[in-house]
């Protein structure tokens, strides 16, 4: 097998940039979605719980997104390791690296998961629950805006050979065909 390519966005753009690139994304989804729903919704009133579940709900929302792209290596029946850490003691956050190779399918699905699982059914719960559809796509804009880096290895891997398979690496994803 060779190596056609190694696809490391962090050190292509930057971390800082990724992680402003991705504010940007998320504040912007947040806008453009929030003004049709709120045309649509315009009479019904928004029910609020408080602060504290919304809080909750966005600190476990990076978790939830890391899981939805656990569970298409679950269906394909494909090993990983986990590394579960704490940072600043209360936020649980964990990585995820696969023992096997994949193909160029499994990889884009793994990439796209969470945009299926998590922001389609946010838009149409949007749509559905009126009166806490501002929750809701607060929750899908902040998806959205984790995606941007799993949007940009699916560009990568969309541009790669038909029949090449995707290995780990230790910040990315090496590209190698045979």
């Amino acid at each position: 097998m060779n190596c056609w390519k190694t696809v490391n966005v962090t050190r292509e753009f930057g971390l800082n940039r990724i992680y402003l690139i991705s504010l940007l994304t998320g504040l912007m989804s947040f806008i453009f979605l929030y003004l049709p729903f709120s045309i649509v919704h315009q009479t019904n009133e928004l029910k609020d719980h408080g602060l504290l579940p919304l809080l909750i709900g966005l600190i476990l929302l990076p978790m939830v997104h890391k899981l939805t792209h656990i569970l298409p290596l679950f269906l394909v029946k494909k090993r990983l390791k986990m590394n579960w850490r704490f940072k600043i003691g209360l936020f649980p956050t964990f990585s995820f690296l696969t023992n096997k190779r994949m193909s160029k399918k499994t990889s884009i699905t793994i990439l796209l998961a969470p945009t299926v699982l998590i922001t389609i059914p946010g838009l149409i719960s949007s749509y559905l629950f009126a009166e806490y559809h501002a929750y809701i796509l607060l929750f899908t804009s902040v998806n959205i805006g984790l995606s941007f880096t799993d949007f940009l290895y699916t560009s990568h891997i969309i541009k790669a050979p038909k029949k090449c398979i995707i290995e780990n690496a230790k910040n990315g994803y090496d590209i190698l065909i045979g």
